[in-house]
């Protein structure tokens, strides 16, 4: 556009010095009016000049400039990536050894523990003692024969099977789940005896499966289960 521009001035130029020359009453060869064409002349090709000369490019703008910070910011960006990676890897290697610590100390819990319980043979008995009675009181309460279950239970919960019983809990039960189980033994089998001598055959079933539940439940716990026949 500015070229254009430009040729159009310099066509118009000559055209508007000949009709300057022409209706002008002086001469066109006298000082005065060759100086003064001659200033027009130098004021119309400045305006030219300038208008096709560009711009100076701004140094914020330019491509180099442009190029520059677009490394710049994906540098940084990358960097702002490895530390965030490097920061969460450092994250999961300290759970990794904290997984990896409760791992330890769990086997080193059932370890003690399946040591305790082989060498308590005396308490392993009592436990066996009492799968076979409940085993007998299952098939007394099954047939209606409470008299039959009376009989293997005793009276009252200070029965010698059920006080060695306990003491076999005590010295097995080790975390707060497996000591709930052998209450709530205790607390049925108590109830099972009540309904068994008030002659309560459906009472006496519920407290029974209750019993039973509760002691599967405690041997699971204890890792038990399958060292006593008849679970």
């Amino acid at each position: 556009m500015a070229t254009a521009f430009l040729s159009t001035a310099i066509t118009f130029l000559p055209s508007r010095l000949s009709s300057a020359s022409a209706s002008s009453s002086f001469p066109l060869t006298t000082p005065s009016s060759v100086h003064t064409h001659r200033d027009n002349t130098r004021k119309l090709l400045t305006i030219c000049k300038a208008v096709n000369d560009p711009p100076p490019p701004s140094p914020i703008l330019t491509k180099r400039a442009l190029s520059l910070c677009s490394i710049t910011t994906f540098f940084f960006s990358l960097a702002g990536q490895g530390g965030s990676n490097a920061n969460a890897a450092i994250l999961e290697a300290d759970d990794d050894e904290e997984l990896l610590e409760k791992v330890k100390k769990d086997r080193k819990k059932r370890l003690e523990k399946q040591g305790v319980i082989n060498s308590s043979n005396e308490e392993k008995a009592y436990l066996q003692d009492v799968v076979y009675k409940l085993s007998k009181v299952g098939q007394a309460i099954d047939n209606n024969d409470l008299s039959a279950a009376s009989s293997v239970l005793g009276s009252s919960i200070d029965a010698d099977w059920v006080k060695k019983a306990n003491k076999a809990f005590i010295k097995l039960s080790s975390s707060p789940e497996e000591k709930s189980q052998v209450d709530t033994f205790n607390t049925s089998l108590a109830s099972l005896i009540a309904s068994v001598t008030r002659n309560d055959v459906e009472s006496s079933k519920i407290a029974f499966v209750s019993s039973a539940s509760a002691f599967e439940q405690w041997t699971t716990l204890t890792g038990l289960l399958g060292q006593l026949k008849g679970l």
